[in-house]
């Protein structure tokens, strides 16, 4: 690992006063799997191919199998996907109004293939309409592969967003330019201890999301600041120092941090990360509560994932916190009925 003096060009820290990890010259991965499996359902399911023999629509995504991801090395994006497709098609013959199903297949679209050349293989339930499975294997198959090609061209402009970092710009620019986006005042000398100390800046992201509750606001918030309650969902022992500066660790410790604000019923704010994460690397977690009749609404704020972990710290927050904390709740509501 270079370090401040070294002189080593791959890690320009002597340039940059935050230490970034200029133009991502090292090697970063995003893992694009869930990105993926979203962004396929969007391009494909809704599809319409029409012709002189009626009209078809790709109904669903049936089967979806593999995965995804971004690296990139030395300022350079390498992609790697690989994808196992099921869709369910439905039509009506233009003559007779007969309706008709059946399925596409796509067992291999990956970097190794072109578009052009990925196998789609169309089927039919038995019986009449061989006219709309014909449909399918023509205008349709050019359609299924119009919109792969959205998906891959996503992929490499939407996704890829913010991977590879600005070029080398003079220091006294870029602290211009941090001081404008961020409103930070720091002193434009930073120290070479600082540097050191410091490492690269890892890519980062920020999670947004969601989610309804059938409790009050104030019950919602005792769920996150009550050691019992949160080792009730959680299912293991907790700590859980509900005060600023106070303690946070659950999930026999792949969960752990420091509380930063508190307002009872309203918003939490956390300094979080999971065990899996670079060395003393935090996110900044922002919980607000917003009564909604009889329910309340949370939304989540989390900045500061690294990209490589986006997928599954929304996993983390969807299925270990909110599922689970659903399930306490009608616990609870069976209880008292």
């Amino acid at each position: 690992m270079a370090k401040w003096g070294q002189g080593d060009p791959r890690w320009i820290v002597e340039e940059r006063a935050d230490a970034t990890n200029v133009n991502n010259w090292h090697w970063t991965e995003r893992d694009a799997t869930g990105w993926s499996k979203r962004k396929l359902k969007e391009v494909l399911v809704g599809l319409v191919v029409e012709g002189a023999a009626g009209r078809c629509e790709i109904s669903d995504l049936k089967h979806v199998e593999g995965e995804a991801s971004c690296n990139s090395r030395k300022g350079k994006l390498i992609f790697f996907y690989e994808w196992n497709l099921r869709l369910g098609w439905k039509g009506t013959v233009k003559e007779s109004g007969e309706k008709h199903k059946g399925s596409v297949e796509i067992p291999n679209l990956s970097e190794e293939n072109e578009v052009d050349d990925t196998e789609i293989n169309i089927s039919k339930k038995k019986g009449e309409g061989d006219v709309l499975k014909d449909l399918m294997r023509t205008e349709g198959a050019t359609k299924v592969r119009e919109a792969l090609r959205d998906y891959l061209k996503a992929l490499k402009t939407e996704f890829t967003s913010g991977m590879i970092l600005p070029t080398k710009a003079p220091v006294g620019q870029e602290l211009a330019a941090e001081r404008r986006l961020s409103g930070n005042t720091m002193q434009d000398s930073v120290s070479p201890q600082f540097l050191d100390r410091v490492g690269v800046k890892i890519p980062t992201v920020k999670i947004l999301m969601r989610e309804i509750f059938n409790s009050p606001a104030d019950e919602l918030y005792s769920i996150f600041t009550t050691k019992e309650l949160v080792q009730k969902f959680s299912k293991g022992p907790a700590v859980i120092e509900a005060e600023k500066g106070g303690k946070l660790q659950m999930f026999d410790g792949s969960v752990s941090g420091e509380y930063a604000e508190l307002v009872p019923s309203q918003r939490i704010v956390l300094k979080w990360r999971c065990r899996n994460w670079p060395d003393e690397h935090y996110a900044t977690v922002a919980l607000t509560f917003k009564d909604v009749a009889a329910q309340t609404e949370l939304q989540l704020e989390c900045k500061g994932v690294p990209v490589s972990n986006e997928e599954s710290t929304r996993q983390c927050w969807k299925q270990q916190y909110f599922e689970e904390i659903h399930l306490l709740l009608q616990q609870s509501k069976d209880d008292i009925e």
